[in-house]
């Protein structure tokens, strides 16, 4: 049984920093590409940043590069998500997800692209 799961969302005031992890379980993590995405109340569901299942690419959507650092620990089996100048637009539930390399010859920015999701987790930015 796959099991992504995210920990520590929360509450930061703008300018702040946070970061979020995800740990798999259930699956040969090392074969999958990781994906961060989020979802605004009223909102879809919006590509954040994705890294090869080697860490050796990462992607990042205009609206975070810069201020986002996505990273992966094969031997953990976690992906984490450095987020820095935090602003009240972030604010969103964030999830992870994972996609087999195999499947594409090139890491996956869409939500539909993805097999497996995480349950999210909150991130709030106070202004």
């Amino acid at each position: 049984q796959v099991q992504l799961v995210e920990s520590g969302g929360g509450l930061v005031q703008t300018g702040g920093s946070l970061s979020v992890s995800c740990a798999a379980s259930g699956l040969a993590f090392w074969n999958y590409n990781m994906g961060w995405f989020r979802q605004a109340p009223g909102k879809e569901r919006e590509f954040v940043a994705a890294i090869q299942w080697s860490g050796g690419s990462t992607y990042y959507s205009d609206s975070v590069k810069g201020r986002f650092t996505i990273s992966r620990d094969n031997a953990k089996k976690t992906v984490s998500l450095q987020m820095n100048s935090l602003k009240p637009d972030d604010t969103a539930v964030y999830y992870c997800a994972g996609d087999r390399a195999v499947r594409r010859p090139v890491v996956a920015v869409l939500p539909w692209e993805y097999e497996y999701w995480g349950q999210g987790t909150q991130v709030t930015v106070s202004s």
